[in-house]
């Protein structure tokens, strides 16, 4: 019999060519991609009719093929369920195996920075957007995404950021991006083009940050941070015309930028004819008061205004947006020519999940639990790091720990890596004026530290419950005499 050439996926798994029965040739296939592990153990097998359609051969042959499996042990077939997989290649020679990569340290705990709490993430709300979108979208909706992102979208965060944020934003003015470094890329090549070769960067700050700015052919320049935010007056004296900030919420500090900062950053921007970029990554969670409101809002003619979903409903969304002056759009467009908007259906999504009004349903619930699991660990550190000072705003989700001086911090991260215990030391956030890490001091006080005494602790990431163990692992990683 010769077997058709025009198969699916299941013909071009099984090579039946050869000498012998039929049967005999589909049986010795399905044997062979079972033992070299294409079909794992529990997989189901198609139904003996779909298969013979697919080969092209009569669905005999199928039957037999899969009942001289079933007899060696390699398939289990019962009644009214599909046949499936029963054998795995964990019995056979380990020499037949390729060799496993080294083990990764388990993580127990987390209390790295970076993360919401992803066990909270609106699983029903965000599907039935999703469902709603499906089945709403209109047939032009399907085509190539606009590289600004998705109308229906852009007016949609526009009015968010007006609302919630005090952003003087309009959907013209708004791109949607993959994230915040995303935007950063874009909105630097923009800088580029207008003939913008260096930019200032906090320092301690996210390093991401910096190898985007980098990544767009930009000079970087750190500039410290002290308890007032971004030391304006340094950065004045850098060449940048530009400068990359979190106003609202410093990472990874926590320092708020004063009112007389952001007064004296907007006139700086006016003086160099250069512009702010505004990192509000986590703005959203302020526990003591209400969240400020953004600088952009104050000069939307000078501040680029960056902002996602990674900290309020999870990264692997892969959605943000950039607002901004519209003096520099078209240029923002047209030196980005190439960039990808996210798809054009998580877009709609995500729309409709804040027009519907869960957004906003979701931060109100995040906020209150976020106060409560901040204010458990700052207890429990009391508690059981009675050595330490935790600094920073009442807002995100993470706090700034300092510890003694004797303390060697890079040491305590490796030892809580090998218990399970993910940590981030302060000294790993900053960097030199080539943007590589630092461990030198900043000169004076302030947040601004001298390496090795202080970790950035996250609690987005973390179970309630799981604080006080995390935070003796914490103790113990440290080298400070024991309490429990």
């Amino acid at each position: 019999m010769v077997v058709s050439q025009t198969n699916f996926a299941w013909a071009t798994l099984l090579d039946v060519g050869g000498r012998g029965r039929l049967h005999d040739r589909v049986a010795h296939a399905l044997r062979a991609a079972i033992r070299d592990g294409r079909l794992p153990e529990g997989a189901a097998v198609p139904p003996s009719r779909a298969l013979a359609e697919e080969l092209g051969c009569s669905r005999w042959v199928v039957t037999e093929a899969y009942g001289q499996l079933v007899a060696e042990g390699y398939l289990a077939a019962r009644v009214g369920s599909a046949t499936r997989v029963s054998w795995s290649p964990g019995s056979a020679p380990t020499t037949a195996r390729e060799p496993r990569p080294p083990a990764r340290p388990k993580v127990r705990y987390d209390l790295a920075p970076g993360l919401p709490d992803l066990r909270a993430f609106p699983r029903r709300r965000w599907a039935d957007a999703v469902r709603a979108v499906i089945g709403s979208a209109v047939h032009y909706d399907l085509d190539i995404p606009d590289p600004a992102g998705h109308a229906v979208l852009r007016t949609t965060i526009a009015q968010y950021l007006r609302r919630s944020r005090g952003a003087d934003a309009g959907a013209a003015s708004v791109s949607v991006c993959a994230g915040v470094s995303d935007g950063l890329v874009r909105t630097c090549r923009a800088l580029r083009a207008e003939g913008i070769a260096d930019v200032a960067v906090e320092n301690p700050g996210w390093g991401r940050l910096r190898d985007a700015a980098t990544s767009a052919g930009l000079r970087v320049h750190p500039v410290p941070v002290d308890d007032d935010g971004l030391r304006v007056d340094d950065l004045a004296r850098t060449p940048a015309r530009a400068v990359v900030v979190g106003a609202a919420h410093q990472f990874p500090t926590g320092a708020v930028l004063s009112p007389d900062r952001r007064a004296g950053l907007l006139r700086w921007a006016r003086e160099v004819d250069g512009y702010v970029v505004e990192d509000d990554y986590d703005a959203e969670f302020r526990y003591d008061r209400h969240p400020v409101a953004v600088v952009q809002g104050l000069d939307p003619g000078r501040v680029f205004l960056l902002g996602s979903v990674s900290k309020t409903l999870s990264p692997a969304l892969g959605l943000g947006w950039l607002v901004a002056p519209a003096a520099l759009t078209p240029a923002l467009r047209s030196a980005n020519l190439v960039a990808a908007a996210p798809p054009v259906l998580d877009q709609l999504a995500l729309a409709t999940f804040i027009d519907r009004g869960w957004y906003d349903a979701h931060l109100r619930a995040a906020r209150r639990r976020f106060r409560a699991r901040r204010d458990l660990l700052l207890r429990t550190l009391d508690d059981l790091v009675p050595e330490g000072r935790v600094a920073g705003t009442a807002a995100g989700l993470h706090v700034l720990l300092h510890l003694p001086d004797h303390v060697d911090t890079p040491r305590a991260v490796r030892a809580a890596a090998t218990a399970g215990l993910r940590l981030s030391d302060l000294d790993d956030y900053r960097a030199e004026e080539s943007g590589g890490p630092s461990r030198t001091s900043s000169g004076d006080g302030g947040v601004a530290r001298s390496a090795g005494r202080a970790l950035v602790l996250g609690y987005g990431n973390i179970g309630d419950t799981e604080i006080r163990p995390a935070v003796a692992l914490l103790r113990d990683a440290l080298g400070l005499p024991g309490r429990r």
